[in-house]
C-alpha cells in the first residue's frame, strides 16, 4: 500500500527553499530559456532604475567562466539595515522573496519588476553570487553561495562610481545547461533599449578569442524600433507616425508605419514588459485606428455613404507598430505576464492614439490616402477570400466534408493519436504511404513547391491547389476562421529531403504556418523529420546515420579501412519503403524535432520571416553570408 500521510509529511519550505525546489515556477523552465531570464531579472532591476530617472548606463558582461556581470549606473541597492529583519536591505533584497522597492509606489513609480522576487530568484539558482554597491563615496561587498551569505556586506574601499554590480554563474545542479547564447541575449538586451529612451545598453561576450561587444543606445526610441522592424521591407511612406501622452496616470508611447506587405506585426508592451496576448492597451489601440481611418476615410469620401465600414484587419494590413505604456499599477492575467487587464489602459491608448492621429492624417493628406486606399484594396481582397472560403464550406457540406483527393488518410479516429506528413513530391509520397502505420499516419504529398504566402494576399492563397490541400486535411480553417479545436492531427510532420530544395520546401511551409495557423507552432503540434543523412556499411553491419559528428564516431568504432561502405542520401527517393519507415516514421526509432516558437521573440521571428521570404534580395544575402559558416551540409 502507499505511504502514511499526515501531519509530519507536510513540507515548509524555509526562504530560498521552495525556489530551489520547484525553479520552474519563478523562472519558467531549466532549460535555456529559464538560464537567459537570470539575466533579465538583473537587467529588469537596472531597468526600473532608468524608468525612474536615475539611470542611464546598464553594461553586461559574459565572463571567460559563463558567469554574468551586470553594472548599472543607479542609486545603488540601500545598504542600511531592515528593522524588520535586522540584516542589510542588500541580504533582504537577495534572500527574501516578495521583497524590494516596488510595492508601495515609493521606491519606483512605475516597475517590470513586480512580485519582489528577480534577485533573490537568481540568487538561489546561482552556484555563487556577488553584489558590489557604490554609494556616497564608499564601495561595498556580499557573496552569497545558492543563495546563502558567506559574509555579512561590508565596505571594502572607496569609489567615485555610483551603481550597482551584481555577478552570478547559474548552478550547474539546477539548470539544464548553462552555456549562455550570445545572440539571445542580444536580441532581447536590443528590445530593452528601443524601449527605454537614450538609455545605452552595453553586451559583451568573453568566452572566444575575440571580445564580442554590442552598444544599444536608441535616441528615438520605439520610432527606432519600428523602423529597425521595417528595414528589409518597403515603407508605404517615409515618416512614423508617433503617439505619446498621459492619461489617468497611464503613459502612453505609440509608434507605427505601414509597409508593403500583407502582413501585420504589433507588439505590445507594459512597463517594458512583452505581452504576447495583447490586452486592454492594445484593445484600446486597435479601437482607435480602426475608429479614427474609418472616420476620415469617409470625411474624405474614400469610402461612399453605401460602403461598409473598413475592419481593422484591413487597416492594419502590413502595419508595424509598437505600443509601450507605463502605468504604476499594472494588472496582468496570469503569473505569465502574457496579457494586460487594466481597464484604465485602453480608454488612455484609445484617447491617445485617436487624438495624435487625427491630427497627423490632417497635417499629412497623402499618407492618409495611401492608408486609406490600401486598406480599402484589403478589404476587396478581404472580402474575395471570404467568398472563396464560403464556397469551400458549401462545397464540403454538399460533399460530406470530402478530403483532398491525394491525401491517404489514417483509420484513427482520435486526433491525439494521429500524424499526417507533408512529403515532397509524389514518388517520396508513394514510398511513404507503403511504409506507413495505417492505423494512425496519413500522408500528403505536394507537389513542387508552394506559394510564398510572404508575398501574397490571402485571396491569392486560398486558390493555392497545394494550400488548399493542407486546410482541408488539418480541418481547423485559417486565419480568422482558425480554431484549433478541429484540428485533425496532432502531429503535423514536414518530412522533406536533407538538400537545399527540401529546406527551401520546409521554410516555405513553416511561413505558410507561421502567418496564418501560428497556434499550430504555439501549442506544439509542428514537427520536421529527420531522415538520415548517411548509410554505413561493412560486411553484414548496416547502421543509419544522421550527423557529420555521428559519421565520425560509427566509423571509429567499426575501424576506418577500405571495407567501408557509405552512402550519402540526398532524397527520400533513394530509400525504399521499408528503410523509410525503419529510419524517419517509425514512432520507437525515428528522429522528430518539435517546432517552437517563444512568444518573447515573435518581433525577431518576424524579421527572420521577411528577410528569408520578402521581396528584397541584398537582406537574405547578408542573412547568408552572416549564417553560411553554421551550414553543415550543402548540396549544389
Amino acid at each position: 500500500m502507499g505511504s502514511e500521510y499526515g501531519a509530519e509529511q507536510i513540507q515548509i519550505l524555509e526562504g530560498l527553499e521552495a525556489v530551489r525546489k520547484r525553479p520552474g515556477m519563478y523562472i519558467g523552465s531549466t532549460s535555456a530559456k529559464g538560464l537567459h531570464h537570470l539575466v533579465y531579472e538583473i537587467v529588469d532591476n537596472a531597468v526600473d532604475e532608468a524608468l525612474a530617472g536615475y539611470c542611464d548606463i546598464i553594461d553586461v558582461t559574459i565572463n571567460e567562466d559563463n558567469s554574468i556581470t551586470v553594472i548599472d549606473n543607479g542609486r545603488g541597492i540601500p545598504i542600511g539595515i531592515n528593522k524588520k529583519k535586522g540584516i542589510s536591505s542588500v541580504e533582504v533584497v537577495f534572500t527574501i522573496l516578495h521583497a524590494g522597492g516596488k510595492f508601495g509606489g515609493g521606491g519606483y513609480k512605475v516597475s517590470g519588476g513586480l512580485h519582489g522576487v528577480g534577485a533573490s530568484v537568481v540568487n538561489a539558482l546561482s552556484e555563487w553570487l556577488t553584489v558590489e554597491i557604490c554609494i556616497e563615496g564608499k564601495k561595498y561587498f556580499q557573496k552569497f553561495e545558492r543563495g546563502k551569505p558567506v559574509n555579512k556586506l561590508e565596505e571594502i574601499g572607496e569609489s567615485t562610481f555610483r551603481g550597482t554590480t551584481v555577478t552570478f554563474l547559474p548552478d550547474k545542479e539546477i539548470f539544464e545547461e548553462t552555456v549562455y547564447d550570445y545572440d539571445v541575449l542580444k536580441q532581447r538586451l536590443r528590445e530593452m533599449a528601443f524601449l527605454t529612451k537614450n538609455i545605452k545598453i552595453i553586451l559583451r561576450d568573453k568566452r572566444g578569442e575575440e571580445v564580442l561587444e554590442k552598444v544599444f543606445h536608441y535616441a528615438g526610441g520605439i520610432k527606432e524600433y519600428v523602423e529597425y522592424l521595417n528595414h528589409h521591407k518597403d515603407p508605404l511612406y517615409p515618416d512614423i507616425i508617433y503617439c505619446e501622452g498621459q492619461r489617468d496616470e497611464v503613459y502612453v508611447e505609440v509608434a507605427l508605419q505601414h509597409n508593403g506587405t500583407y502582413s501585420e506585426g504589433v507588439y505590445s508592451f507594459v512597463n517594458n514588459i512583452t505581452t504576447p496576448e495583447g490586452g486592454t492597451h492594445l484593445a484600446g489601440f486597435k479601437n482607435a485606428i480602426t475608429k479614427t481611418f474609418n472616420d476620415y476615410a469617409r470625411s474624405m469620401k474614400y469610402l461612399k455613404d453605401s460602403d461598409v465600414n473598413l475592419s481593422g484587419e484591413d487597416i492594419r494590413e502590413g502595419l508595424t507598430a509598437i505600443i509601450s505604456i507605463k502605468i504604476p499599477d499594472p494588472q496582468f492575467e496570469g503569473q505569465t505576464k502574457q496579457k494586460l487587464g487594466n481597464s484604465e489602459a485602453r480608454g488612455a491608448v484609445d484617447s491617445v492614439v485617436s487624438e495624435q492621429l487625427t491630427y497627423f492624417l490632417e497635417l499629412n493628406p497623402q499618407v492618409a490616402r495611401m492608408i486609406c486606399e490600401k486598406s480599402v484594396l484589403a478589404q476587396r481582397a478581404r472580402d474575395a477570400a471570404r467568398k472563396a472560403r464560403d464556397l469551400t464550406r458549401r462545397k464540403t457540406a454538399l460533399e460530406g466534408m470530402s478530403l483532398p483527393g491525394k491525401l491517404a488518410d489514417c483509420s484513427e479516429k482520435d486526433p491525439s493519436k494521429c500524424e499526417i506528413y507533408i512529403v515532397e513530391g509524389d514518388s517520396a509520397g508513394g514510398s511513404a504511404k507503403t511504409a506507413r502505420s495505417r492505423a494512425t499516419q496519413a500522408i500528403l504529398p505536394l507537389r513542387g513547391k508552394i506559394l510564398n504566402v510572404e508575398k501574397s494576399r490571402l485571396d491569392k492563397i486560398l486558390v493555392n491547389n497545394e494550400i488548399k490541400a493542407m486546410i482541408t486535411a488539418f480541418g481547423t480553417g485559417i486565419s480568422d476562421d482558425f480554431d484549433v479545436s478541429r484540428l485533425r492531427y496532432h502531429k503535423i510532420i514536414i518530412m522533406t529531403d536533407a538538400d537545399v530544395d527540401g529546406a527551401h520546401i520546409s521554410t516555405l511551409l513553416l511561413t505558410f504556418f507561421y502567418r496564418f495557423m501560428p497556434e499550430l507552432i504555439k501549442q506544439g503540434h509542428v514537427y520536421l523529420a529527420q531522415p538520415p543523412l548517411f548509410k554505413v556499411e561493412k560486411n553484414k553491419y548496416i547502421r543509419y546515420v544522421y550527423s557529420d559528428e555521428e559519421l565520425n564516431l560509427v566509423l571509429t568504432e567499426i575501424g576506418r579501412d577500405g571495407n567501408n561502405k557509405i552512402q550519402r542520401y540526398k532524397g527520400l527517393g533513394e530509400m525504399d519503403a521499408e528503410q523509410l519507415w525503419e529510419t524517419t516514421m517509425d514512432p520507437e526509432r525515428r528522429i522528430l524535432l518539435r517546432v517552437t516558437m517563444d512568444p518573447e521573440q515573435s518581433s525577431e521571428i518576424d524579421v527572420t520571416f521577411t528577410t528569408l521570404m520578402g521581396d528584397k534580395v541584398e537582406p537574405r544575402k547578408e542573412f547568408i553570408e552572416t549564417n553560411a559558416k553554421y551550414v553543415k551540409y550543402l548540396d549544389i
